[in-house]
């Protein structure tokens, strides 16, 4: 087995030992592509891996660094991509045998931002397929498992990616999230997966789901880690009809300042509908943590949160089904059961339910507004449960059955309208799984989102936790 001080630490830890040249990139690489080796049996986090050609970029970036041409916290570090980005010459499944042998003849833009930033890609990793689920297993390349116990889901989409990061098989990768697709896994394997606001980072080269709600984000093992990606991908495409052109931020510098005197709300509807006791203590011992830190949290009825769950979930199913549906009828059969169902059932969606979704969209947008003018920040929990074993619909708890058909109730809500959101792990089960705390601004205010995520963790202290593999 690899070195743990490699493999287990941080990005920004990584970042640290290579341009002090106490560690060479090469070394670096070796030793995630030796854990990778040891543990894909176990894991299944990876799709497809790039042993060779990461090599040659390790072995690039430690010439490039010896003559003094550092460039910057991701140059060396091995990280890995969700395989709905589009990687020239390296096939794109998409978790999909129907696009399995899809190679395409450029890169995401984001994949070639953290190759410009020097950033060593491992490899594609596993993913519900076409990113359409929370839960489901991937029928054509397997389920990826939980670190933390192997035995139990990721989450989804973004399994894989959780799974790789979570278990020190590279030190970030990039997930989707499009109902929690990156907060969801993080919560369950304790990581933080921060999605940012809608149109500060470029879709282009994501294979999409639903375009007006698809979020591209970084899972880490710390904040530090999320902002220093973030750092490197965010800003203006003209590739992306949806990007953003808004003020270039320096998001790991402006995670100095804690939270004393944020205002904290905390909704006090919807959110407790389903959720499992362990995952609320875990969560008001958080905002203790908060309170102590210097915070206000205050609980508060946020209207309109049960309409723009609902809306999300139409929204999703309309889009998915215009992006699939030659897919869908040319080949049924291809498709996981449930993924099949989902666009199929679209197709007999009602333009008057999209068009009413929209106007639930449109509306809450005042919400959120009103909110957001008595508080910095909202919080809930990401997940109402923690990872679930395989085939569980639903989980135990002292308050009766929580269903897992819900694990994105928390999470999609912020989706809508492009809300940033990031998990950060707040806690542990009775059976040593990991749960998280959700912290949500107001658009393009990811820059608080973060510094109230690592002034909790830091104070908190749970992110140093690693499975035991």
């Amino acid at each position: 087995m690899a070195d743990a001080s490699l493999t287990q630490g941080t990005l920004a830890g990584l970042a640290a030992l290579i341009r002090a040249k106490k560690v060479s990139p090469v070394e670096v690489v070796e030793a995630h592509i030796a854990r990778i080796e040891a543990l894909e049996p176990r894991l299944n986090a990876f799709i497809t891996r790039t042993f060779d050609a990461a090599r040659a970029t390790a072995k690039q970036a430690e010439a490039e660094i010896a003559a003094g041409g550092y460039r910057g916290p991701l140059h060396g570090v091995p990280i890995a991509f969700k395989d709905l980005y589009w990687t020239k010459g390296v096939r794109t499944t998409s978790g999909s045998t129907v696009t399995g042998d899809f190679v395409p003849d450029e890169d995401a833009t984001v994949v070639r931002l953290l190759a410009e930033a020097g950033a060593v890609s491992l490899g594609k990793t596993n993913m519900v397929e076409y990113a359409y689920g929370g839960t489901e297993h991937n029928e054509a390349y397997g389920p990826p498992c939980n670190p933390w116990d192997t035995g139990r889901i990721t989450g989804g989409s973004s399994s894989g990616s959780a799974a790789a990061v979570a278990s020190g098989e590279a030190a970030m990768a990039l997930g989707s999230d499009t109902a929690g697709s990156i907060r969801g896994p993080a919560s369950l394997c304790g990581l933080v997966g921060h999605k940012p606001t809608y149109g500060l980072v470029s879709r282009h080269g994501a294979s999409p789901l639903s375009w007006s709600q698809d979020h591209v984000g970084p899972l880490t093992r710390t904040v530090e880690d999320a902002a220093l990606t973030l750092d490197v991908i965010a800003g203006h495409d003209p590739l992306d009809p949806a990007s953003a052109d808004a003020p270039r931020v320096d998001y790991a510098s402006a995670l100095a300042g804690g939270v004393k005197g944020m205002r904290i709300g905390v909704p006090s509807n919807h959110v407790w509908a389903s959720t499992h006791p362990e995952v609320r203590a875990a969560f008001e011992a958080a905002l203790a943590v908060l309170e102590g830190e210097g915070a206000s949290v205050e609980w508060v009825e946020v209207p309109g949160l049960d309409e723009i769950s609902a809306a999300q979930v139409t929204i999703t199913l309309a889009e998915a089904t215009a992006f699939h549906r030659e897919r869908i009828r040319q080949h049924p059969e291809m498709f996981h059961p449930g993924v099949r169902r989902r666009i199929e059932t679209g197709l007999f969606l009602p333009a008057h339910a999209y068009v009413q979704a929209q106007r639930v969209r449109s509306w809450m947008e005042g919400n959120w507004a009103q909110a957001f003018s008595r508080f910095d920040l909202l919080a809930t929990p990401t997940t109402p449960l923690a990872a679930p074993p395989f085939g569980a619909s639903a989980v135990d708890s002292a308050d009766g059955p929580v269903t897992t058909r819900e694990i994105v109730r928390l999470t999609r809500l912020f989706n809508p309208n492009g809300l940033p959101a990031c998990s950060v792990p707040c806690g542990f089960s009775g059976e040593g799984m990991p749960f998280g705390l959700q912290l949500v601004g107001r658009r393009f205010d990811d820059a608080l989102v973060l510094r109230a995520a690592h002034a909790y963790e830091q104070a908190a202290g749970w992110h140093t936790r690693r499975p035991a593999l």
